[in-house]
């Protein structure tokens, strides 16, 4: 049995290295104790269901992409608003196809547990959106661009970039002419909000 304290940033690594041997279909609570020289009991203290526990580790999962892009805001403050978008969703793309393409079988793995977790992915895009909208509103304070309304503008422009985020294009990212098709997009979606 493991000396060190039992957290939930413990399990939900654990659980990382479980879904990435064993997949999500056969990954069980005993698997992740099993990991931690714990209990299964002592893992749904923490989290009182396998659902309960899958959730938390796809929230954890997808979090790293908004805390990057949270700090493409942050760090580029003073960054016209047409740069702070375009890096905004190049660190979107990057982040997305660096998952795939790292770690192919922890990404088909959060695939699929996406799926399960409708209230997670919501609130994942929601956030994304959000962020999106500020950069737009910055943007049209700035004079810099035409936007009435910028949260309608930004889920234009989520949903127009969605081939360079949206896990049903992963086996597109590795396309040679993929960098310059995002270019293209997104030099569009500038063109635009600047009308």
């Amino acid at each position: 049995m493991s000396t060190e304290p039992l957290t939930a940033e413990r399990i939900l690594e654990a659980t990382e290295e479980v879904l990435r041997r064993y997949g999500p279909a056969k990954a069980t609570v005993v698997d992740v104790a099993r990991v931690l020289g714990v209990s299964h009991g002592s893992v749904y203290r923490h989290f009182r269901t396998k659902s309960a526990l899958r959730e938390a580790v796809t929230k954890r999962w997808l979090s790293r992409t908004e805390i990057a892009l949270a700090r493409v805001i942050s760090d580029n403050e003073r960054e016209p608003g047409a740069e702070k978008l375009r890096q905004w969703l190049l660190t979107l793309f990057e982040s997305k196809r660096h998952k795939a393409g790292g770690d192919p079988e922890l990404f088909a793995t959060f695939s699929v547990l996406a799926q399960e977790s409708s209230e997670v992915i919501d609130a994942h895009l929601t956030e994304l959106t959000e962020q999106l909208t500020r950069i737009i509103e910055e943007g049209v304070r700035a004079g810099e661009f035409t936007a009435p309304d910028p949260a309608a503008a930004a889920g234009a422009v989520f949903a127009a970039t969605a081939r360079f985020h949206d896990p049903a294009y992963a086996p597109e990212w590795q396309k040679p002419t993929v960098d310059a098709e995002f270019d293209a997009v997104a030099a569009l979606l500038l063109r635009g909000l600047r009308a």
